[in-house]
Formats: structure tokens, sequence, C-alpha cells
């Protein structure tokens, strides 16, 4: 294969890449799983899994997972759904995977988070809420109640 082709093939692969995590962005209550979304791209898994680790850092189901827990915030600090509503209304099918995600990610509990999120964010405007308190895959988790609730950029 020459230079050229590889290029090609690589910029081929980047395009499918950026469908794939579209998909996930519109998708994320539906359930999806890295074989369908390589057959949707005509890719292996495998193949999908290590270049989308290599593109974005993380594996198709890891920026799933993310986008569902990000999601899940800002249902939480609404506050009008139990933590059982919105575990199910980001299109997770098991309540233990999702708290143990969400502790994972954000670095509480999300009973706790509910808990506490609306009056750590009380007069944000829900677009800055939303930028603070993002979660960071592979960010150790906060010790800090207030701090995991609000994220680290807030004071």
């Amino acid at each position: 294969m020459t230079s050229s082709n590889a290029a090609e093939r690589h910029l081929r692969d980047l395009a499918r890449l950026r469908r794939v995590r579209d998909r996930i962005d519109r998708e994320y209550a539906r359930p999806l799983d890295v074989e369908a979304l390589a057959r949707g791209v005509h890719m292996s898994a495998g193949h999908l899994s290590r270049e989308f680790r290599r593109a974005y850092g993380e594996s198709p189901y890891g920026y799933l997972m993310t986008r569902r827990i990000e999601r899940a915030m800002t249902l939480l600090r609404r506050g009008d759904l139990s933590v059982t509503e919105v575990c199910f209304e980001v299109g997770c099918s098991s309540l233990g995977t999702f708290s143990t995600r969400f502790t994972e990610l954000v670095g509480v509990p999300p009973s706790v988070y509910r808990r506490e999120a609306a009056r750590a964010t009380a007069g944000m405007p829900p677009c800055v809420a939303k930028q603070v308190t993002r979660p960071v895959r592979g960010a150790r988790p906060v010790r800090n109640r207030e701090a995991a609730v609000t994220g680290p950029h807030v004071a």
C-alpha cells in the first residue's frame, strides 16, 4: 500500500469514526453496542474500538457512558426525576451499573449528586452549570462533595 493510499484510508476511517461519535451523541438513550455501531460504518467491532480509542482517547462504550452520565447530571440537577427514572431515561438498563459508572466519573453517587447539585449550581445559567459539571473520564475521583457537584472550575 502506498503512503497516499494509506492516508486516504486513514481519512475515510476518521470520517466513519465521526459518524459513530455523532450517532452516539444523537442516540445515547437507545440501546447501542459496538457491533451495531461497527456494522453501521462497515467496520469490524475490533477495528472500530481500536481506531475510536486512538482518535478520541476512549472506547466507543466509554464515550457512550460519558454522554449518558452528562445527560443524567443535567436531569439530576433539574430535580424532578428519581435516580432510577434518570437511569432509564438516559438509556441504562441496570441501576447498579449506572450508579457505579456515575460515581466513577463524577466522584459521588447519583443520589448525593441529585441532593446537592441544585444548591451548588443555583443561580448559574444552565449552559454554565453544564460546562462546570462536565465529567472528565480518567480524572481522579473528587473527595470533596461540593467540588464534585460544582466541578473543578468553580471556586
